[in-house]
């Protein structure tokens, strides 16, 4: 569904993502689970590395692509809190913030309703194989001109 449990803000470190993970196997005992994450340093520190070994394949992370914050879903979350909320408002200090973005979301999930994809797997792998080349293609130019041939 689009009900939001919980996000982790950049001051939470890895022994909350930890914490997490543990729930959310302990959730679905003896089942494989699937986390798709994005490339954030907690996900990716030494300790997660250690955490996800001891699981011995029941839990497999799956990354998306650098630079692709449109396919994670709470970089999307973040953007609608964003747009709804922090750049319509004034906030005299951080826990009025905290506070204007806890009543949000409770909110929001008063009246939830799962996120649609409009577009398919394969379209979303299209589109990024297309940045990639064209990325790919912009660093390889040496020139201006190149550049501006490309954009063409």
């Amino acid at each position: 569904t689009g009900r939001v449990i919980s996000s982790l803000s950049p001051t939470h470190a890895t022994p909350d993502f930890l914490r997490l993970m543990k729930k959310v196997v302990t959730a679905y005992p003896g089942q494989k689970v699937h986390v798709v994450l994005d490339n954030a340093s907690v996900h990716l520190s030494g300790d997660t590395e250690t955490w996800l070994a001891k699981q011995n394949g029941q839990v497999v992370f799956h990354f998306t692509p650098t630079g692709a914050s449109w396919m994670n879903q709470i970089e999307i979350w973040n953007g609608i809190i964003a747009r709804k909320l922090i750049r319509c408002g004034t906030f005299r200090s951080v826990k009025a913030l905290n506070r204007e973005i806890e009543a949000f979301v409770k909110h929001w999930n008063s009246d939830c309703k799962p996120f649609k994809w409009a577009a398919t797997a394969e379209e979303i792998l299209g589109k990024v194989r297309a940045i990639t080349a064209r990325m790919e293609a912009l660093l390889r130019a040496t020139e201006i001109d190149d550049v501006a041939r490309q954009a063409a």
